[in-house]
């Protein structure tokens, strides 16, 4: 079960809080999948869409949750539901705050090897641009540092946010979902002509933008929504794209949260339907990443 089941939010809404504290649910090190070399990747808490395929549910709030791990659990009587008092770890706390001082101590045990390999920080989530003056004061202390920065964002908010953090970045890791305004906004909650007129917007300022497909069968993965892609990506003069295949690994954090999983039928696409999309995309002229 858990204490907060999350409702649709907005890019402009989040608790109250200071510009040097953010709220975070994890803290993932050794990463290979989310820029160049190895990164440390600091999910914050909070996002704004809904889609059906997330893969990080306990991403969706930014509220700190409470969940309870049935494997774990002793059956105290009574029960405090308190995950500092529970003596098995049964409760568990899903979202901390920590500063920005905590913050970089944190990603800056892993120095070495961002300079051994080429990495650095990757700030994803949920959608670190609820959180922006945070991530942008947060990078420019790693910037400091030489340290490599990166985002992974859906860019959906107002287009000087995404600007200010964008430019602290050395890349921008944007993905790009359901390309049909209507279908974008009943299903997963996302102003799609603000979206596409950000990406214009990070082009013409420079930004090294690399963006990313979702392949999701019933949702993403079919020739128009690739088409519209490529198309609208070839005219931005962009030439590099990574394709992420739907997977099913979210499945279990669905089901410590107590919410449903709407896609659990859907079968993971093969690596013949993937390679489908990899030729369209290598026959329209972009270099082609499958992850990343």
């Amino acid at each position: 079960m858990t204490s907060f089941a999350a409702p649709l939010i907005s890019c402009e809404i989040i608790e109250p809080r200071s510009e040097d504290v953010a709220r975070i649910f994890n803290i993932q090190r050794y990463s290979l999948n989310d820029g160049q070399g190895i990164r440390t990747v600091v999910f914050f808490k909070g996002c704004p869409h809904s889609c059906p395929w997330c893969a990080n549910p306990e991403s969706l709030s930014p509220r700190i949750e409470t969940v309870r791990r049935e494997s774990k659990c002793l059956h105290c009587t009574p029960c405090l539901r308190d995950a500092d008092e529970c003596p098995s770890g049964a409760f568990e706390r899903i979202g901390r705050d920590i500063s920005l001082d905590d913050l970089e101590r944190e990603v800056m045990k892993d120095d070495i090897f961002f300079r051994t390999s080429g990495g650095g920080v990757t700030l994803s989530g949920g959608e670190v641009l609820m959180q922006a003056p945070f991530a942008v004061r947060f990078l420019q202390r790693l910037r400091r540092w030489d340290v490599h920065c990166a985002i992974e964002t859906a860019g959906d908010a107002p287009a000087s946010r995404l600007l200010s953090l964008a430019k602290e970045c050395d890349e921008v890791l944007f993905d790009l979902k359901i390309m049909d305004v209507r279908l974008a906004r009943e299903i997963i909650n996302m102003n799609l002509p603000r979206v596409l007129a950000n990406l214009r917007l990070l082009v013409e300022q420079g930004i090294n933008v690399i963006p990313r497909l979702p392949l999701i069968p019933g949702f993403t993965m079919n020739v128009d929504n690739t088409q519209y892609a490529l198309v609208l990506l070839s005219s931005l003069g962009i030439k590099q794209i990574h394709l992420l295949p739907f997977h099913q690994y979210g499945e279990p954090k669905y089901n410590l949260l107590g919410l449903p999983w709407s896609m659990k039928d859907v079968a993971v696409p093969s690596s013949q339907e993937v390679d489908t999309v990899r030729k369209m995309a290598e026959c329209a002229g972009f270099k082609v990443t499958v992850g990343g």
